[in-house]
Order: C-alpha cells, then structure tokens, then sequence
C-alpha cells in the first residue's frame, strides 16, 4: 500500500514532463501570413477571387508562393508575398498578372496572419518569420539542450542530497518556471525560461525513475520502471486536449502548468528512499521510513536496519539500482566501456540504441501535427499508442527475452518508416496509423533499452554504462527537432534518416548478448 501510494504520487508528476516537452508542437505553430498592408485597403484579388479582407482569403491560401494583390483607398496597386511587398509603377487596372515594372519593399509594417485555427502563437506574438524564422526554429532544440543538461546536473546533485529534495525542487521549479513562460515579454526571456524549465522537468525525470525503482520490490521494478513512461506519453495527449480548447499561446501554457499543482501541494510528504539513507549512514531516519512503511502495509513486526544492511549487501538486484556502487564507481571512467574490442563494440551497439530511440520516438511526436487531417487528434493518438506498447514491452522482454524482444520491434520501425513513403498522401488516415504503429514499435524499443543496458555491463560500470546511454539519448532529442525540419528539403527525410538509425541498430544488436534469466556481471 505504502509502496503504491509513493508510486503513483511520483509518477503522476511525470504527466507534467511529458506535458512540457511537447508543449512547442501548438505553442510555436507559423499560421499562414502575408506582409503587413501598406495603408487602407479598398479591394484585395488572389488569382481569380475578389475580397474585401484579408480574413477571406486565408481558405483559399495553399502555397508560400502565392501572392495577394491589394488596391489601396489612394489608388495604389501593391502585390503582398509572406516576406516582400511590391508597388506596381503602373496601376491602371487591378489584374493578378503583371509584366510592367515593380518596386520592391521590406515588410516594415509587420505581418498579418491567419488566426482562424490559433488565435495567437509565440510566432505570431514576436514575428517569428522570414529572416526570424530560424529563432522559431531554435525554440524545441534548446529546451531538449535544457533536457541534457539537467538530467546530468540533477542526477547528481540527488546523489550527494538525496533524491526527496531534488523531487520537491525540481517539481515547484516546472510549476513555477511553467507559470513563468505564459508572462515573458519577449522571444529571448521565453527562450530563457523555457531552457530552466526543461532543466528541472528533465531532472524530475530522472530522479523520479531512481526514485520509485528504490521504494518498489525487485518483482514489480521492471514493470514499474517501464511505466513511468507511460504517464508521460498521458501527458503527451494532455497537450493535445488543452491545445484542441485552447488557442491563445499564453493561456494554453497557463492551463498545461496548472496540471503540476496537485503535486506540488503534497510532494513534501513524500519520504527519503532507505536506501539514500543507508548510504549516507543515517541509520535512524532509515529506521523512520521502514517503521512508517510497516505501518501502512500493516506488517506487525517491521525490519531492523541491520538487517536490510545484510540483505542489500547480498542481494545483487537491488545493488543494480542502488547508488551504493558509487565508491567503486569513481574509480573508472568512459574509457572503462571502451577497455577491449568485444566492450567497445557493446557500448557503440548501445548508445546507438539510446540515441535511435530518443531521435525516433520525438520525430513522430513533433511530426505527428503535420500529418493531415486534425492535428489534436494525432498528436493525442501518438501519445495513447504508447500506453500498450509498454505493457508487451514488458511482458515480451519475460517471455521472449530482451535481445530478442529489442531487434524485431527496431527493425519493424525501419520497415514502416520505408512503408509510409509509398503511401499516397491523399491516404491521411493510413499515413496517420503507419505513424501510430512506428511510433508503437519505436517506443517498445526506446522503453526497454534502459533495464536492458543496466543489465549488460559488470556492477562497476553499470551506472557509468546507464548514465552515459541517457546522456546519448538526451542527443537524440536534440537532433530530433532538427531532423523534423528536414521535411523542408524533402517531406520523407526525417523518416528515412529514422529508418537507417533503426535498421542499423536493429542489425548491430543482433551480436549483443541475451541477459534473460543470467546473474548480473560484477567484474
């Protein structure tokens, strides 16, 4: 009982994480615009149709080519593109097609946009586009710089403090840093903020899964583990409900924070792991925690802390997690996984596998929204796609063992990203269940690595082997913003870049060990 209540407390805050990760996707939107009119417009033309307001004719608008004639109430005739305006030298007649000469100008009375779907953006707040479009662009790659930093700065800071006050700070940190965002008064303090916002977020993360891995059993850690995962993909489908009721940028960010308030409120009740404690020695407090977990699960006679010493000393599934291996730990480097030809091909086999699931799993998150069809429904979607993918995780990972669960579901995503390709893009619906089903096949993979790589390296490295894994996976979600830009230059080179990272790993891991059912290694 104790144990559950500390679970699902913990890992409900993941909920806020997956929430700010993916908030960009509706936040950062660029609606179809054009240059700011020059002065009061009396007529506008776009090919053969005729308005009175540029509201008119954002249906009709298809391409960043088009352009839109506009007649001005003092007679001028000026053509409108998304990043110029020209003034025609003759304005006779107002005709789409013009040979005669131009005069071109900069868009210095700003920009207007299409607010029929988002009523307002971070794009469209501080103009975003043309010369400053790449600062949009820089938006989600530097929260994911955020993500990498503070895994490896919170990760150890719980280390020497202990994980109990790293999940009170870092969880007020996302409410507040989140609050924060919805209030900046410009792109670089949004920038800023957001940065922070995903230091604590990603630091949260990581803390949460030692955190519940060090309160729950050694039978229920696997599924435990892996189901931490799972409330962030919840989190991926709240975005995509508050973005389908909200469309101002501000509030929307306002309505995604508040879903952390909950926790903030009650997370100062939660209890320091016994394990934190025994390793810093403080016997006592340990002594407090296993007395209260006695008390709620109603177990009359509660273990002495001499005897759990005796029992972690022993036990080599709960020194797997536990951070006790520090002291042997500092005695090896990098280089450790590097030592002879059979570790080092492990290691690139691994990493590769960290970063292949990271790049994969937020490719088909942040493309999910420029797929056709509704937007909020495919995002919600790729999310809901992840809650069974690690329920047969876990239960494929028992039965068939981790090896062989990890190359079929690696190379069934290189597969489908090829698949999606053939797919006419009339065919919305089944481009849409393709991504689904990549994004289920990748998620299996990217949820497994973790308690897979834990496994294949001795107890002296083994941290060293997990942390240097995520730190290659926080690259991957770096990349992966970038990669998804890539669309511009061709709609298919995200997936086929996916699809070579997936194959190749799924080939590589065929020499990897099977860890199914064998004693972990300690030298």
């Amino acid at each position: 009982r104790f144990q559950a209540c500390v679970y699902f407390a913990s890992v409900f805050q993941a909920m806020s994480c997956g929430i700010h990760y993916l908030a960009s996707v509706f936040m950062a939107v660029t609606p179809n615009f054009v240059c700011g009119f020059p002065g009061n417009v009396s007529n506008i033309l776009f090919h053969n149709s005729s308005a009175s307001s540029i509201q008119d004719i954002w249906t009709l608008w298809t391409s960043t080519e088009n352009y839109v004639v506009v007649q001005l109430e003092n007679g001028e005739i000026w053509e409108i593109n998304q990043c110029s305006r020209s003034k025609r030298e003759v304005s006779l007649d107002l005709t789409y097609e013009y040979k005669g000469n131009k005069s071109v100008f900069s868009c210095s009375d700003g920009f207007l946009y299409d607010d029929t779907k988002w009523k307002s953006t971070v794009v469209t707040q501080w103009d975003l586009v043309c010369d400053r479009e790449w600062l949009a662009k820089l938006i989600q790659p530097t929260f994911m710089l955020g993500v990498l930093i503070g895994a490896v700065i919170f990760g150890d800071i719980a280390d020497r403090l202990g994980r109990q006050r790293v999940i009170w700070f870092t969880s007020a940190g996302q409410f507040v840093f989140g609050i924060a965002v919805a209030f900046t008064f410009d792109y670089y303090s949004f920038v800023t903020v957001r940065f922070l916002l995903a230091m604590v977020s990603s630091g949260y993360l990581v803390v949460a899964f030692v955190y519940v891995t060090e309160f729950v059993g050694i039978k229920a850690r696997t599924w435990a583990s892996m189901h931490v995962h799972a409330f962030f993909a919840m989190g991926i489908m709240i975005v995509a409900l508050v973005g389908f009721l909200v469309r101002t940028w501000w509030v929307y960010q306002i309505f995604l924070s508040i879903a952390t308030v909950p926790f903030v409120l009650c997370c100062w009740m939660l209890p320091e792991t016994p394990f934190w404690l025994l390793s810093e020695e403080r016997y006592e407090d340990a002594q407090k925690v296993i007395n209260t977990m006695a008390r709620w699960n109603k177990v009359n006679t509660p273990c002495k802390v001499s005897e759990l010493c005796s029992v972690q000393q022993d036990d080599p599934v709960s020194g797997r997690m536990d951070e006790n291996d520090m002291s042997s730990t500092k005695k090896h480097n990098i280089l450790d996984l590097f030592c002879n030809w059979q570790i080092a091909r492990r290691t690139i086999t691994v990493w590769l596998i960290w970063f292949t699931g990271s790049l994969g799993y937020y490719v088909f998150s942040l493309s999910s929204v420029s797929l056709g069809g509704n937007e909020y429904l495919n995002l919600f979607l790729i999310g809901a796609v992840e809650l069974p993918c690690y329920i047969i995780a876990c239960v494929a990972m028992d039965k068939l063992g981790r090896r062989n669960t990890l190359i079929p579901f690696l190379i069934l995503s290189a597969l489908i990203c090829v698949l999606i390709m053939f797919i006419p893009q009339d065919f919305s619906i089944l481009i849409i269940l393709a991504n689904m089903a990549g994004k289920f096949s990748i998620g299996v993979a990217f949820g497994l690595i973790y308690l897979y790589t834990a496994e294949l390296y001795p107890t002296i490295v083994r941290s060293l082997a997990v942390g240097s894994g995520s730190m290659m996976c926080r690259v991957g979600s770096v990349v992966a913003p970038f990669c998804v830009y890539l669309r511009s230059v061709w709609i298919f080179m995200p997936l086929l870049l996916v699809g070579i990272m997936a194959l190749l790993s799924g080939i590589l891991t065929i020499m990897l060990p099977e860890t199914l059912g064998k004693p972990l290694t300690n030298t």
